[in-house]
């Protein structure tokens, strides 16, 4: 995987821009948390960003997340993914959009891990209820959990109906013991044309419950991703 990092310069940028017009276990196949159905499915601006740190609102926050019923954390209203998501978002003051399959998966872990490897093996590409306009933003934090050690099957198909020439992408997901799994280096084979900087991964269970840990190395990831 690549060693991208964002400069100062860039970062700056993004903002001016935004002003301008803006494992092979079972436990990692199941979805991570189940699919939030948001009532618009347009591209929100998340909540104002913290006025002590520089904002970069020409990056957009682009994840797909499951909650319900998840490994080690049970029965959940805000998938793992999603968590991490929206830190990301209010700490760089970025616009955040949710992948939402136009069939939600099950709300059973166990229902959904099937799914999942059934998509997986069919080499599905569920549809979704809608896709983000990425002319705006020349960064896209990209995030998702880990399922059957690899990409859920919708965030492929975003990744195959978007254009990511010239885009640099920071990845982020979230997992329950296999890690990145190597979907990071998969992103840069798929997504032709983007840059790959270096990524986040954290446990769903410590997303979940430990938010305050997870906030430390969101903020911890950005900052190295800005120098």
């Amino acid at each position: 995987m690549g060693n991208a990092k964002l400069s100062r310069r860039q970062f700056l940028a993004l903002s001016a821009l935004a002003l301008a017009g803006c494992s092979s276990q079972q436990q990692d196949a199941a979805p991570e948390t189940p699919a939030e159905q948001p009532e618009e499915p347009e591209v929100q601006p998340d909540a104002a960003p913290d006025p002590e740190i520089p904002a970069t609102a020409g990056a957009l926050v682009l994840y797909f997340s499951r909650a319900d019923e998840n490994y080690n954390v049970g029965v959940i209203d805000e998938g793992n993914t999603a968590v991490m998501a929206k830190m990301i978002a209010q700490r760089i003051g970025a616009d955040l959009f949710e992948l939402v399959p136009v069939e939600p998966y099950p709300e059973s872990y166990q229902e959904c891990c099937d799914v999942a490897l059934d998509e997986k093996n069919a080499g599905a590409r569920p549809q979704l209820e809608a896709l983000p306009d990425l002319t705006p933003y020349s960064t896209v934090f990209l995030g998702f959990p880990c399922w059957w050690g690899d990409i859920p099957m919708p965030v492929y198909t975003a990744i195959e109906a978007l254009g990511w020439n010239g885009k640099t992408i920071c990845p982020f997901n979230t997992h329950e013991g296999s890690g990145d799994a190597g979907m990071f280096s998969t992103l840069e084979t798929v997504c032709q044309g983007a840059t790959v900087a270096d990524g986040l991964t954290i446990r769903g269970q410590d997303a979940q419950n430990d938010r305050e840990g997870t906030q430390a190395e969101v903020d911890t990831w950005i900052s190295g991703l800005e120098r």
